[in-house]
């Protein structure tokens, strides 16, 4: 996304590096650690558009370039480690000018630049090898500039005044950058160079370098609120670290592997990516939902991930679950969308929520967040029998579902949202915007508004605190819980249900009238298992017609709709999450063989995006021999987008872990076609530890199910 400079922000200096190749998000390379990431082009460069270096969603460098004698160089290749922790980049020189003879021939001096994000400082090393044997003077010039703009300006918003530029600090190897708030903090940014340039100031630094026959010479460059005289071994200790870091994260919890390598090459990606965008808080490790815009911690982002890891790495929930109860709204906020027992939609460090320019430093307009707390809660204790964890949590669920029944009771007992105010989201499900929820002729719907999915997750969570209280010991508050569920489904059953439609309504508006809509909600009401068998199955066969199947996965809106737009964000894209969770839901209703089909067209676009599936992209049916559709301004990586492949592949296996009672069951699965074989090790219980392997011979599954030493109690159902 870009936008033009908010009143006050000093405008990026045009170079030759303009012209760079589109910005999409498949022509960005991405880094991050902790609560900072950057963004880059293919040579390594940040233009200033959507990209840069960013840290607590302040832009600390908006322009960073590289030239070689005035020019960007030749690309070679770029791309980031399969571990996510180092972007490297090869470039090479254009022909040169003579150094006392003949001119350097294009092609002969190679530029590496490596760069990596450790400890909220972008470190990077540009190493120049010269394969010629002859000696050549290198003009080399690094362009820099930070217009330290939040993440919301950077995003399109305007503001009426912003703070005061500071003056700069330019010493014989740094400068430094940096801006004065109206919240009256200071941020910084300091540059630092490992050899003294030529020449040097606020703008750019200039390296006259002579670089003999067949010699390589390494440039280190620090940047960050704490730069400081970077080297090789900072350099290098510092990769190693991150490194470390980066194998703790992804070796917790279970692991897969199948007998595809571009398949297992998908699973490998995505949990790359979940473990980059992993932060270990106080509270435990945390999902940020994605880069560029929502690196940080979003409330139904991170349980809706949590949720479709919890068979393998059951600890993401616990962390989740530990920072929303952290968080939770404690008392009523207009502006915030707070009430005591909500859990919050999104936190913000910014410098305009510090302002309240916006409501989104911790806000809390997100309705289904809620409930799907209370569902992960019960589900993490079912995965992992913790009791220890739930006791300390259960107030925290308490005043959760207290609020989901208060406000179904004031809204004619459906769980329903109205923003308070008009800096609020006018839509308040996962699909937030403004044009998502609409009539079927196209009205816009007065509210409250009741979304179907979210009905599915109330209940849901009314179970899930059934469950846990009885397991608590406390049947007394068992009891009530249940009833209520199975009252509000019945409720559901009555009000959302289209006979002629076969399918559920995508809400009701505020005097209660259907918006008589086909969309991929109804599919994440199976995933609750709300429906009755028989609506369940032909709520799954619509999914996979009426205009929802675009071959490259299932659309959030019909074709057939009014406001069907393929390229839209919410009326007619395709969401990797969205889809896993309708294909989950699906398997829920036995209907395995549509759910490998999802997964295999989910892995078919994966295969055509470098095995990394972005936040969406646009819903054109599929066409033969092409790719599908880039959505210019996706998020890439996304955390519950890289999720999607574990969710799906549960659902083929039909695998449920139950450690209260600890049992594994295995129930009629399937595999995707591309797959003839998968094997699931260190599967985990406190009853022990399983390993399982299944395989096609022809047409018919097979599965063996092994307990390591002392897993004697642990029981393993299969049904093939």
């Amino acid at each position: 996304m870009t936008s033009p400079h908010p009143e006050g922000v000093k405008p990026a200096r045009s170079t030759a590096a303009d012209t760079s190749v589109p910005r999409t998000p498949d022509h960005l390379f991405v880094l991050k650690d902790g609560d900072s990431f950057a963004v880059a082009d293919t040579y390594g460069d940040i233009a200033g558009s959507g990209d840069g270096f960013f840290q607590d969603d302040t832009r600390l460098l908006s322009s960073f370039h590289l030239l070689l004698e005035g020019e960007r160089p030749t690309l070679l290749s770029s791309d980031v480690s399969r571990d996510n922790v180092f972007f490297t980049a090869h470039l090479t020189n254009r022909p040169l000018p003579p150094l006392g003879g003949d001119s350097l021939p294009q092609g002969v001096v190679h530029i590496e630049r490596r760069r990596l994000l450790w400890d909220g400082l972008l470190r990077e090393r540009i190493t120049l090898s010269n394969y010629s044997t002859t000696a050549t003077r290198l003009q080399v010039e690094l362009d820099y500039d930070a217009d330290f703009s939040d993440t919301f300006e950077v995003r399109g918003e305007r503001r009426p005044q912003r703070g005061e530029f500071l003056a700069p600090r330019v010493q014989a190897a740094s400068v430094e950058l940096s801006y004065r708030g109206l919240d009256g903090v200071t941020r910084c940014t300091r540059l630092a160079f490992s050899i003294e340039p030529t020449a040097i100031d606020e703008r750019r630094c200039h390296f006259d370098l002579i670089l003999g026959g067949r010699e390589d010479i390494a440039l280190y460059v620090d940047i960050g609120p704490a730069a400081s005289a970077p080297a090789r071994a900072q350099f290098r200790a510092a990769g190693a670290a991150a490194r470390r870091s980066m194998r703790t994260r992804q070796r917790s919890g279970a692991r897969i592997r199948t007998s595809s390598r571009q398949f297992q090459a998908w699973l490998d990606r995505s949990g790359a990516d979940l473990a980059l965008l992993t932060t270990a808080l106080p509270t435990g490790p945390y999902p940020y939902a994605g880069i560029p815009w929502f690196s940080t911690p979003f409330g139904r982002d991170a349980i809706i991930t949590a949720l479709q890891t919890l068979w393998l790495k059951p600890s993401l929930a616990r962390g989740v679950l530990a920072y929303l109860a952290s968080h939770q709204a404690q008392e009523t906020s207009a502006f915030r969308d707070a009430e005591p027992g909500k859990i919050m939609h999104e936190l913000r460090k910014g410098e305009m929520t510090a302002m309240g320019e916006l409501p989104f430093g911790r806000y809390y307009g997100g309705v289904d967040t809620t409930p799907l707390f209370v569902m992960l809660a019960a589900a993490y204790a079912r995965r992992t029998a913790d009791r220890s964890f739930i006791v300390g949590l259960w107030p925290s669920l308490v005043a959760a579902t207290a609020w989901i029944q208060r406000n179904a009771f004031r809204h004619d007992g459906f769980l329903s949202y109205a923003r308070a105010q008009a800096s609020g989201l006018a839509n308040q499900g996962w699909k937030d915007s403004h044009d998502a929820i609409f009539h079927e002729d196209g009205r816009t719907p007065e509210g409250p508004i009741a979304l179907v999915e979210v009905q599915g997750y109330a209940v849901a969570a009314l179970r899930g605190m059934a469950l846990l209280a009885k397991w608590l010991g406390n049947d007394a508050e068992a009891a009530p819980y249940a009833q209520a569920a199975e009252a509000w489904a019945e409720r559901v059953e009555s009000r959302f249900w289209q006979e002629d439609m076969q399918f559920y309504a995508l809400a009701l508006d505020g005097a209660g009238a259907p918006c008589r809509v086909y969309a991929s909600n109804a599919g994440h009401l199976l995933y609750t298992g709300l429906p009755s068998e028989a609506r369940g199955r032909a709520v799954a066969r619509r999914l996979l017609a009426s205009g929802l199947e675009s071959g490259w996965g299932l659309r959030t809106l019909s074709s057939k709709a009014i406001r069907y737009n393929p390229m839209s964000y919410h009326n007619g894209s395709v969401w990797p999450h969205d889809v896993a969770l309708c294909a989950a839901g699906m398997a829920r209703y036995g209907e395995r063989d549509s759910t490998a089909r999802l997964t295999s067209e989910m892995f078919e676009c994966a295969s055509q995006v470098g095995m990394r599936l972005p936040e969406l992209f646009c819903g054109f049916e599929k066409a033969h021999g092409e790719a599908p559709v880039s959505y210019p301004v996706a998020c890439l990586p996304q955390a519950w987008a890289a999720g999607s492949v574990f969710m799906l592949l549960q659902g083929c296996l039909g695998i449920d872990i139950n450690a209260m009672h600890g049992r594994i069951v295995v129930a009629q699965p399937v595999l995707p076609s591309e797959i003839d074989e998968l094997e699931l090790r260190d599967l985990r219980l406190p009853q022990g530890t399983a390993d399982l392997r299944l395989h096609r011979r022809g047409g018919t599954m097979q599965a063996v199910a092994s307990r390591r030493p002392g897993a004697d109690s642990l029981q393993i159902d299969l049904r093939l």
